[in-house]
């Protein structure tokens, strides 16, 4: 680590070069190649997997371009009456004109009454574009909201709804991104003291975060890669990036402060805290591929894109970093500190103020603070108890926006209407079945009659047949909206009871698919596999931990204290997204399921972050240890020297993560706060609070390892040894006061 440093110290002006470069060069790249994301649910072998293939087979353009709703609502007179008939349907004529639209299918033509709702207030048109969303021309479907609103009158209500829809409604510039970059410069300012350096992990972050995002929308040209891992991406690495950087400018200054040369002090920074933000990396990107155990292409490419940003901050960290302090020398300090250093020379740097009276306290009572920390984490896990994987639609969408208007005006009709579709009908399920002889056309032709009247089936629609009568699809629309789980239980008594009874034991194989039916194959593939996903990580981290700091007790209480992160995270994403409490307020829209996927992605990353606390910490106490064998002034010490800069680092990552609740997103916003909430227990509580209180209790017990392990397992070192000393460098003679009294 030392070489890299020096030679990037030594090199400065062709280091900065190489990272512009490089980061211009993938943007540019980025962006003539576009973007290829893919939201794919479907999982090989699955209920709904098969049904989607026999589907795609049977009807090729079943799997076109992706479709919009137009949804209108008349107060007086209903849609068929003639002042508002015939304004719709000019209306549709020039939707259907649009450029990007392939077909619009209306309830004014022939067979379009079922597009009209029983009490006649309510209509709807189905447009279908000849793309996907994401490969739309810039504006088509502004264009097209524009065009169906400007139909809208007194006592005539016009939404919009739909897969296209999204697109519209996505949040633009990057108000989340710019909010977060702020309130992280500010912290760092407060922390240091001085601009220059509070500017220089901003653009570490900002040059490692916007070559990472341009390299995931080049990744989703060569495999699968969701439409929210850049944001994702963007998200970590802001987060990582910046509390990287603060961890070794901040040993940097403590260098300059020591006496060391500037150049020196940069080297002596990488060299040591370099080498902890490495492993700390390392145990990140490890918890993120561990995602791909999973063999779930949609996950893969989250994994692959989220560890490709970890792999640049931490790169950027040790290379451009040092490049860059080099370039501001002795401005890293603050004026004040500068003034001190040349009228009083070097002088040690001892945790004073409330860092040490709160590392004192928490030696004092372990048992009372441990315990007031672990009732606030199992308080806070409680919610996770009542978790329901699903995936939220666009009646999840903050209230007043024309995709959630269209969703209720399709399910309710208007206020106090009592009309609609049925809650249903935003997420109907797929019926597909092979058709092999007359008699399983027969079977089939059956299936109507004997679903209308199922328990929790709203309506089910006539049997449709491809050109080549090989292939039957029926359409099924629950009694309940899709991501209930009423229509799940639907789902599986279609599969395991109502479709068998209807078809006969010799009838057709019958498919249940569908958005809803591969949301929930989805969420149960991944809720099976989790527990061997979620033991890979725990073991893999363990293992790290146990090299580097020799101990039992040590990777144990890290693997404790990061599950009690996780379902503490948990509890309070549930108790936003799930019970709603403060959802609308946040702008967040309604209550609904959390995503499926979302348990996986942030077990990887917390597990990983947390990790980063836990090295930072456990390194300067394990360095203690080694040097006094004394473990109560080994936690007090470490607790005392690090917990300012874990605070510190907490309150940026928190700043940053909050900031994408403003991004407009629902997937990104639950990411945001499930980090930030984690962060903020894993920081406050779990590292300052909990975790020395268990050493504390544990005495000696903290570093012991049987002998013979101790002799087989390789040696790695964190930070090397003496890290922490500077007695090389003339220091004055310390009075009591100044010491850390034990």
């Amino acid at each position: 680590m030392a070489a890299i440093a020096r030679w990037c110290v030594t090199h400065r002006l062709v280091t900065v070069l190489i990272w512009v470069l490089a980061a211009a060069g993938t943007a540019l790249a980025a962006g003539a190649a576009g973007t290829a994301y893919s939201n794919d649910y479907e999982v090989p072998g699955t209920e709904s997997g098969r049904a989607a293939q026999l589907l795609e087979r049977g009807f090729p353009g079943a799997a076109g371009g992706d479709g919009a709703t137009v949804v209108w609502h008349a107060e007086d007179g209903g849609v068929r009456a003639e002042a508002v008939r015939r304004p719709m349907e000019r209306m549709l004529a020039s939707v259907a004109a649009l450029e990007p639209v392939a077909a619009v299918t209306g309830p004014y033509e022939a067979g379009g009454a079922v597009r009209i709702s029983p009490d006649g207030r309510t209509a709807y048109a189905d447009v279908t574009f000849r793309q996907r969303a994401e490969d739309l021309p810039a504006g088509a479907v502004e264009e097209l909201v524009e065009t169906a609103r400007a139909a809208a009158a007194d006592g005539v209500r016009v939404e919009l709804g739909g897969a296209a829809m999204g697109r519209a409604q996505a949040p633009q510039g990057y108000l989340a991104e710019a909010v977060g970059v702020a309130v992280a410069a500010v912290v760092l300012f407060l922390v240091f003291g001085s601009l220059a350096a509070s500017l220089l992990p901003i653009a570490t972050a900002l040059v490692s975060v916007g070559a990472a995002y341009a390299g995931t929308v080049l990744l989703g040209h060569v495999m699968t890669v969701a439409d929210f891992a850049p944001m994702l991406g963007l998200l970590i690495g802001l987060g990582v990036g910046i509390d990287y950087a603060l961890f070794i400018v901040t040993r940097h200054r403590a260098g300059l402060r020591a006496g060391l040369p500037v150049e020196r002090a940069a080297v002596t920074a990488v060299a040591t805290t370099g080498r902890a933000v490495v492993f700390a990396g390392a145990t990140v990107c490890i918890a993120l591929l561990g995602m791909l155990i999973l063999r779930l292409n949609f996950l893969n490419g989250v994994a692959v894109a989220a560890c490709l940003t970890v792999i640049l901050t931490v790169a950027a960290s040790v290379t451009l970093l040092p490049a860059l302090l080099s370039y501001i020398g002795p401005r890293a300090l603050s004026g004040r500190e500068r003034r001190r250093l040349r009228e009083c020379g070097p002088r040690p740097q001892l945790p004073t103020g409330f860092a040490a009276r709160w590392s004192a306290l928490v030696e004092k009572r372990p048992r009372a603070l441990g315990a007031v920390a672990a009732v606030i984490m199992a308080v806070l896990a409680l919610p996770a108890l009542s978790l329901h994987l699903g995936t939220s639609d666009q009646g999840n969408n903050p209230a007043g926006s024309t995709t959630r208007e269209a969703y209720d005006l399709l399910a309710h009709g208007g206020p106090g209407a009592g009309g609609g579709f049925g809650p249903g009908v935003n997420g109907p399920l797929t019926l597909v079945a092979r058709v092999g002889s007359p008699a399983d056309r027969a079977a089939l032709e059956r299936l109507p009659a004997a679903l209308g009247e199922a328990r929790g089936i709203a309506s089910a629609g006539p049997v449709t047949y491809n050109p080549a009568g090989d292939t039957a699809v029926l359409t099924v629309v629950p009694d309940s909206s899709p991501q209930s789980k009423r229509t799940s239980e639907l789902v599986d008594r279609l599969r395991g009871e109502l479709l068998p009874a209807a078809v006969g034991p010799s009838g057709p194989a019958v498919h249940v698919g569908g958005v809803t039916a591969s949301y929930d194959d989805f969420a149960e593939v991944i809720v099976g596999k989790l527990p061997l996903f979620v033991g890979v990580v725990i073991a893999l981290g363990c293992l790290l931990l146990l090299l580097a700091f020799r101990s039992v007790a040590v990777p144990l209480k890290a693997a404790l204290m990061n599950v009690a992160a996780v379902a503490s995270s948990f509890g309070v994403v549930v108790a936003i997204f799930q019970w709603g409490w403060g959802s609308e307020l946040l702008g967040l829209g309604r209550a609904g399921p959390i995503e499926p996927f979302l348990p996986v992605i942030m077990v990887s990353v917390l597990f990983g972050l947390s990790m980063d606390y836990q090295v930072f910490l456990v390194s300067r106490m394990y360095e203690e240890w080694l040097a006094t064998g004394d473990n109560r002034r080994a936690v007090r010490v470490g607790l005392a020297e690090t917990g300012r800069v874990i605070n510190s680092a907490a309150v940026i990552m928190i700043s940053v993560f909050l900031a994408f609740v403003l991004s407009g997103d629902r997937v990104i916003a639950m990411f945001g706060i499930a980090l930030a909430a984690a962060v903020a227990l894993d920081a406050f509580v779990l590292r300052t609070l909990l975790v020395p209180a268990l050493m504390h209790l544990l005495g000696g017990a903290n570093w012991w390892l049987p002998r013979a392990l101790d002799r087989r397992l390789p040696r790695i070192s964190i930070e090397p040894p003496n890290s922490h000393d500077y007695a090389k460098i003339p220091q004055p003679r310390m009075s009591q006061d100044e010491r850390l009294v034990p």
